[in-house]
């Protein structure tokens, strides 16, 4: 279904039987064509949360304009970015701020600097952003922001950018309107930038952006905060489980910040990484990878096919080693109908965002793998972006240890909330985190009177 698209009336909330499979199977003749098993297609980012969501409103039984409310985003921004770089020539860059639903809060949401940000990967993520939130609880709309460059660039080069973006999408942004965070190839500095760029039309406003340096009243444990997440998600469902995180074996697909502090995080617990890969490749160790060295050797220019104690391996093969937990942290679709029936694992715990398509879900499904999915188990970089937002309100700084106590409580009762649910309706956590999210956002939008 094309965006914006509305289905008949007579498909919408039709079907009397809310199997999980004729749920699925609803919601892809409503679709028009639902990514199926085997059928060789690419799925992208706004394809997987399109899925997801039509299934949830088939189950919560959303009328046909109600659905077009909720898909559809509030507000979108594209605009011209013409950065003169160090080869002599003027690039332009093209620069998105999608703000999806603002129903329960003002609009959060990361911004990142990849040359493959197009206006439906950012629709997708701001989508899922909004169902993130709300399943998080904490009182926000969903939001996303990119620019179609590369994240390599000189640091002026990325100053420039960044000034320039915010330069052009200020109006819509503000400490109770929108606040942007970071992302992809962006970082607690271009945060800085942006901040200190908005400052100079409106004054020193250090809410208009989180995730910013301690020194400009950043907080505390944001920089760790999606991967500890992660395995405050992962130690909650391990009791459920049968599994023992100090006995745990696990892989980490992209060692970026979140995959990073999940490793090592996940390290302290007594876990034991076998397997890790980065964009510049992979390496296996069955004896265990140090997490800690690694991030050490990485941040000094190593690069990780050379890291001592490991064998380098085929980034392909990486989903084949054998693991208890296999933490995707890398870019969506990298788990799919033509690498999911290889996985050897028990748990995958989401750090990236819309890393399997729904068709590997299926797989994995009969493959008895428990997902966790990016919808809460990432939430926790939101999470303590709200703590920040609060903090910087008030001009007051919580230290680490509380920061990071707060988040556990926030995301065990997310799990809580969502396991609970997903038994009651005998459907998967993905399926559960979506319906969670939607009814929180279709209440705040009824209580306003929106709908």
């Amino acid at each position: 279904m094309a965006d914006g698209e509305v289905t008949t009336p007579a498909d919408v909330g039709a079907e009397t039987d809310k199997s999980p499979a004729a749920v699925e199977e609803a919601s892809a003749r409503r679709r028009g064509a639902g990514p199926k098993r085997g059928d060789g297609a690419e799925v992208s980012n706004l394809d997987i949360v399109r899925h997801h969501f039509e299934l949830a409103a088939d189950r919560l039984a959303l009328a046909d304009d109600v659905r077009v409310v909720f898909w559809t985003p509030y507000r979108e921004v594209t605009v011209q970015i013409p950065v003169k770089l160090s080869d002599g020539r003027t690039h332009v860059f093209s620069g998105y701020r999608i703000q999806h639903n603002g129903a329960r809060g003002p609009y959060k949401g990361g911004i990142r600097f990849h040359p493959e940000v197009d206006v439906d990967e950012v629709r997708a993520l701001a989508s899922l952003m909004t169902w993130k939130t709300a399943v998080a609880n904490v009182p926000f709309g969903g939001a996303k922001g990119g620019v179609n460059c590369p994240g390599d660039l000189e640091p002026s080069e990325l100053q420039e950018i960044a000034r320039s973006f915010m330069d052009k999408i200020e109006k819509v942004l503000g400490p109770n309107r929108d606040i942007p965070a970071p992302d992809v190839n962006t970082n607690a500095q271009v945060m800085a930038w942006l901040m200190d760029e908005y400052g100079k039309l409106h004054g020193h406003t250090p809410a208009i952006v989180t995730g910013k340096p301690i020194a400009l009243e950043g907080s505390y444990g944001r920089e760790a905060a999606t991967g500890r997440g992660c395995v405050y998600m992962f130690r909650e469902a391990a009791p459920h489980l049968g599994v023992s995180p100090a006995d745990t074996t696990f892989v980490v697909q992209g060692y970026g910040n979140v995959g990073s502090w999940a490793a090592r995080i996940m390290q302290q617990l007594g876990a034991r990484m076998v397997a890790v890969s980065d964009a510049n490749g992979a390496i296996r160790s069955d004896q265990g990878i140090d997490a800690s060295k690694l991030q050490e050797y990485l941040s000094a220019g190593g690069t990780i096919t050379d890291f001592d104690g490991a064998e380098e391996i085929d980034p392909d093969d990486l989903v084949a080693v054998p693991c208890d937990v296999f933490i995707p942290a890398a870019l969506g679709g990298m788990i799919n109908e033509h690498n999911a029936e290889r996985m050897r694992c028990k748990v995958i715990v989401e750090g990236a965002n819309s890393p399997t398509t729904p068709a590997a879900d299926r797989i994995l499904r009969d493959q008895d793998v428990y997902i966790i999915p990016d919808v809460m188990a990432n939430a926790g970089g939101v999470v303590v972006s709200y703590f920040e937002w609060a903090q910087n309100l008030q001009h007051f700084r919580w230290d680490e240890r509380e920061v990071n106590d707060k988040l556990g409580t926030v995301m065990r009762r997310a799990y809580r909330e969502v396991s609970g649910r997903a038994r009651e309706e005998g459907i998967d956590l993905r399926q559960a985190a979506y319906l969670v999210g939607i009814e929180r956002v279709v209440e705040a939008s009824r209580t306003r009177g929106y709908i």
